[in-house]
């Protein structure tokens, strides 16, 4: 009989934030897979985990994730993963397959779900707190009240994509925003929303950044920008 893959959100970064049921799977595995963007580098889903979780003696199965756009170089790494996981699960072994924030909101480790359940083996998802609800509530923000329309998009589109978003609703939501925060700054600018700006860096991590949208800032991977058109605090 085979194992079952578990797909765990591990939340934004604080280990508090873990859930119990995650939690309690993580103490009982034997298996952790974890997302590295190189073989050998830190995974920062370990790091939280290892907050509350005791890893000693577990094994950890480390899949590269490199960060490519290429469809090719992204298609393969996701076999690679799919192909290491399935080998511990044909071994009985149940297999926790550990990714920021909720399995469900813009995570890699959703195509290699699907490749494993494709493949025929079990799969459990267990949500974990998103990073820009972690975010929201550090930076005291309300992200939808009443009748109010909320999206929440990768900042990875075309700016004519984002203009449009940022027009036809009331509060907005980009992740992934660091590449594209000097783009951005000047697309808010220009639609007079940057004081409606709150930019979450690194939620619940120890470089946390929350405050306005700051041009001489560097932000990285994990950059997420709220805009709220009606601005109100809680």
């Amino acid at each position: 009989m085979s194992g079952i893959l578990y797909g765990i959100g591990v939340g934004p970064g604080d280990g508090q934030l873990l859930t119990i049921r995650a939690y309690r799977l993580l103490t009982g595995a034997k298996v952790i897979a974890v997302p590295v963007k190189k073989y050998g580098e830190s995974s920062r889903a370990l790091n939280i985990i290892r907050e509350t979780v005791d890893v000693a003696g577990k094994t950890i199965v480390e899949l590269e994730f490199p960060m490519a756009r290429q469809k090719s170089v992204l298609e393969e790494s996701h076999k690679m993963a799919a192909r290491k996981i399935s080998a511990w699960l044909d071994q009985g072994e149940d297999v926790m397959l550990i990714t920021l924030g909720d399995v469900s909101v813009y995570s890699t480790c959703t195509y290699v779900l699907d490749k494993i359940r494709q493949m025929g083996y079990p799969i459990r998802i267990i949500p974990g707190i998103p990073s820009f609800c972690s975010g929201a509530a550090l930076a005291g923000l309300s992200l939808a009240e009443g009748d109010e329309k909320l999206a929440v998009l990768s900042s990875l589109g075309e700016s004519s994509e984002i203009e449009k978003i940022l027009d036809d609703f009331d509060n907005v939501v980009l992740m992934k925003a660091g590449r594209q925060m000097e783009n951005i700054e000047k697309i808010l600018e220009e639609k007079g929303l940057l004081k409606n700006a709150t930019v979450i860096c690194n939620a619940g991590m120890e470089d946390m950044y929350i405050g306005p949208v700051d041009g001489s800032r560097e932000y990285g991977y994990f950059t997420t920008l709220i805009v709220k058109k009606g601005s109100r605090e809680l």
